[in-house]
């Protein structure tokens, strides 16, 4: 069994100009986690983000949406979890994947970057890749060219509703992972309908 974790960090762009754009998925999911358990977030100057602490399923744990810009996630991150000493085995990081189909969510710990700039911060910051990860399909769009715009440009229409989807398929396993159950939590998420 793994550590419970204590800290979930949602990965996006701050300012209204991201808002909607692909690439705050991660936002996406906290703000729906945010809902689910009637948590408010407040804005923290010292872990330079949106955080507060929560308890979902008799767990205490934090939530945090970096107010840093992407590439400066690692900031936001490694500030609160020095600050409460929290490791990375204790780490939820919620971010856009394009190398998942659109509506797809995926569990792992550990691992590369990807490409990732938000991960790639993380794992130089806090000198760890062994954090969890929730990955959010957001499809590619074909050519590595096209990649910026496509992450920094709305979905479709139809492309919201599956990623909405896969937050809430992501949210019914939420308990389960916070309390360690690890295994448990991935076969659910994995497992298609």
């Amino acid at each position: 069994m793994m550590k419970p974790i204590k800290l979930i960090v949602g990965l996006g762009n701050p300012g209204i100009k991201y808002a909607q754009t692909r690439h705050n998925a991660g936002f996406f999911f906290i703000d729906a986690l945010c809902d689910k358990y009637k948590i408010t977030l407040k804005d923290n100057k010292k872990f330079q983000g949106l955080a507060n602490k929560a308890t979902i399923a008799e767990q205490d744990l934090w939530l945090l949406k970096p107010e840093t810009f992407m590439n400066h996630s690692g900031r936001a991150v490694v500030s609160l979890a020095n600050f409460y000493k929290i490791t990375a085995e204790e780490i939820l990081v919620v971010y856009d994947e394009l190398d998942l189909p659109v509506g797809c969510a995926k569990l792992k710990k550990g691992g590369g970057h990807g490409g990732h700039n938000g991960l790639r911060d993380i794992i130089s910051l806090t000198g760890s890749n062994d954090f969890y990860r929730l990955r959010l399909g957001i499809g590619h769009p074909g050519h590595k060219s096209k990649v910026l715009s496509w992450v920094l440009n709305r979905a479709s229409k139809d492309d919201e509703i599956s990623i909405d989807l896969a937050i809430t398929k992501s949210l019914n396993i939420i308990e389960d992972l916070v309390q360690g159950h690890l295994e448990k939590a991935m076969k659910d998420l994995h497992t298609k309908d």
